[in-house]
């Protein structure tokens, strides 16, 4: 992959990153109503599960990539079929008119407020699928396990830089209503987005 491809495959994990969830939404909304700091501890939980579910992906990645090359494939599809999704949760989200953010807020403790986000990610299943997806997507089969941990580090500093900036902006009043305004617009861009990058994954050989 060229430093170019990879510099558009981060741009890429980071809509997904930032494209609306229980992650994303729980630290909007934690951040509106109980601050930047709740917010930013419960953003660094969610990142701490995402930490767990991406070293387990590279671990099971490495087995498959040893013994059973034709799950590769599998998971590769699967990854396409994860993007179809997300386009159509988003493109149904877009057309409703009016949509409040509407997340679990974490509040209390600061270790509570951590755990909480520790918690969200790690029962979502579909995190695990998202990160072996995308290295099935990014490297060949014979990839050595060193950049599978290499390509871990670059998006897990993505995924980071999302998390923190919605932490800090979403505690703005004027931020939360730029959002709002431009919503429909942000939901229609994820739409597009994923939908051709799963249609670029179902036309192109691996």
């Amino acid at each position: 992959m060229t430093p170019t491809q990879l510099a558009l495959f981060v741009m890429g994990w980071m809509l997904m990153v930032g494209s609306p969830g229980p992650a994303s939404l729980g630290v909007m909304g934690t951040a509106m109503r109980s601050g930047r700091p709740h917010a930013m501890l419960f953003a660094s939980g969610i990142l701490t599960g995402s930490l767990f579910w991406s070293t387990v992906a590279i671990l099971g990645m490495g087995a498959v990539m040893q013994t059973h090359v034709w799950m590769f494939t599998v998971m590769r599809y699967l990854g396409a079929a994860y993007l179809l999704f997300l386009a159509f949760k988003s493109l149904r989200s877009a057309m409703k008119k009016d949509v409040e953010i509407k997340a679990d807020i974490a509040d209390g403790s600061f270790g509570k407020v951590y755990l909480k986000g520790l918690l969200i990610h790690l029962t979502n299943p579909k995190a695990v699928l998202a990160w072996g997806s995308v290295f099935a997507l990014t490297l060949p089969p014979a990839a050595p396990m060193s950049d599978l941990f290499r390509l871990q580090a670059i998006l897990m500093g993505a995924s980071m830089s999302v998390m923190v900036a919605y932490a800090l902006l979403f505690s703005s009043a004027a931020a939360i209503r730029v959002y709002e305004r431009a919503r429909r617009w942000f939901e229609l861009t994820f739409a597009a987005l994923f939908g051709a990058a799963s249609l670029k994954i179902l036309t192109v050989s691996p």
